[in-house]
């Protein structure tokens, strides 16, 4: 669903502020995910702080997440 969301220029700033979050959120996400891979293991890797990055990402993709479903739910029932 997200494709359909960034094919077409929304016309709602809170469309496009949830699709940014979403977005960077996501962004972020796989950047932390690919700290704990041991295919370049740095030994200053702090494992606790990661794990808090990644779970503030994935609150962010879900509350972006809400604020579309929220927004396209009102949107359609008008």
């Amino acid at each position: 669903q997200l494709s359909l969301f960034l094919s077409q220029k929304p016309k709602s700033e809170l469309v496009r502020t949830s699709l940014r979050l979403l977005t960077s959120s996501a962004y972020r996400l796989q950047s932390e995910c690919k700290k704990t891979l041991p295919v370049e293991p740095c030994p200053t890797t702090d494992i606790q702080l990661v794990t808090q990055q990644v779970i503030q990402c994935a609150y962010d993709i879900a509350k972006a997440a809400k604020q579309l479903v929220t927004i396209t739910t009102k949107e359609n029932n008008n």
